[in-house]
């Protein structure tokens, strides 16, 4: 893997200090693996930054094939659920960008749906993607698209070995529906 590529933590409406302690939280984690982090922060105040506090951390990695894989996690909003400390939230987030990483894949877990989207909805030919252990919500997604779509995927399991690291992969295959735009004016 890459060094992590320009991440971002934010803060708005809130001490500056509750980003730094974020960082602080976020490096002593990804340290242990990989010594250049660049983490860079943004704060808001005043009219520009909408009318809720709170802050966040957005993580990106990119691995050696340049696949970007990310995790991101926010501050409950105020009244809402118990109270984020901003080094939890650091160091949560950062245990689920290493999660990401090991499940691996081209396509991390939260935009595993888009990628079988824009498969189901491409030209009538065959695509593949290889993705880690499909989430819940993906699972859930194929359901809905064979029931709208009436396209089923082949799904093969690759287990880790020399070629494939971290946990068990997922080869998924369709041939896509040539979705086109009717509304499209034709010259």
């Amino acid at each position: 893997m890459t060094p992590l590529t320009p991440s971002c933590r934010y803060s708005v409406r809130v001490s500056p200090q509750m980003a730094n302690r974020i960082v602080d939280s976020a490096r002593s984690i990804l340290n242990k693996f990989l010594p250049d982090i660049y983490i860079y922060t943004d704060h808001m105040k005043g009219i520009n930054s909408g009318k809720s506090p709170g802050f966040g951390l957005s993580l990106v990695a990119e691995t050696t094939n340049g696949t970007f894989l990310s995790a991101e996690l926010a501050s409950n909003p105020q009244g809402q659920g118990a109270a984020m400390l901003p080094e939890d939230l650091g160091r949560n987030c950062a245990r689920l960008l290493l999660e990401e990483i090991y499940r691996g894949g081209c396509v991390d877990s939260t935009n595993q749906s888009l990628a079988l989207l824009l498969m189901t909805l491409g030209q009538q030919d065959v695509s593949k993607v290889l993705l880690g252990p499909l989430s819940p919500y993906t699972i859930e997604f194929l359901r809905h698209l064979k029931s709208f779509f009436q396209i089923m995927f082949k799904i093969e399991t690759k287990p880790c070995g020399e070629e494939l690291k971290g946990g068990d992969k997922v080869l998924m295959t369709c041939v896509g529906i040539g979705f086109s735009n009717l509304s499209k004016t034709l010259k």
